[in-house]
């Protein structure tokens, strides 16, 4: 599958996640299926938001996405390592940054200007130069957000850039609109 293909894949199955028309899966014989190896055609950068799920916005099953979960999508050295292995070792042909609305770690670091203590100080570290940018609007932060996102990853990960720039690997940035269901690719 190339990227137009696994694009167009993801696509048809977020407009059946919208009109509630999921296909049915048999879980069963999938989980038989993938005992021989996985090969998604998706790696998708997502925030662990629990209302945001790929393979039920994608309407795909096990096997098919290779996903990336943190708040604010913000990738640490590990999570950059995890999309090299869906790039470079799953040769997935789609690289998806995905944004939500609502994202609770933006808004979260809006309201505290990106200060923040412990841990979770390190996320709003990480999204505090999107909040900057968009004068700490949460709704234009969540899209700063996802280029900065993008950025880290082609600035920190040479197995990354030279995939994109080669052509192997389609970089994408998209964002779920948790009140429609709809996914709406961005640039």
């Amino acid at each position: 599958m190339d990227a137009q293909q696994a694009m167009g894949k993801l696509m048809e199955g977020n407009a059946r996640f919208v009109k509630g028309e999921r296909k049915e899966y048999d879980f069963l014989a999938r989980r038989q299926e993938l005992l021989a190896g996985q090969h998604p055609f998706a790696t998708v950068i997502t925030c662990s938001d629990s209302r945001v799920v790929p393979e039920f916005i994608f309407d795909v099953t096990m096997g098919e996405i290779f996903k990336i979960e943190t708040a604010g999508n913000i990738l640490d050295a590990v999570g950059l390592g995890s999309v090299e292995y869906g790039v470079e070792h799953l040769h997935t042909p789609i690289l998806m940054v995905l944004g939500h609305s609502k994202c609770g770690a933006v808004t979260s670091c809006c309201g505290c200007k990106g200060e923040g203590e412990g841990n979770l100080g390190k996320i709003m570290e990480q999204i505090k130069p999107a909040g900057e940018k968009a004068e700490w609007d949460v709704d234009s932060a969540i899209l700063e957000n996802m280029d900065c996102v993008k950025e880290c990853i082609l600035a920190n990960s040479p197995v990354v850039k030279e995939a994109v720039e080669e052509g192997k690997v389609k970089l994408v940035l998209a964002k779920y609109i948790l009140e429609t269901g709809e996914v709406k690719v961005l640039g």
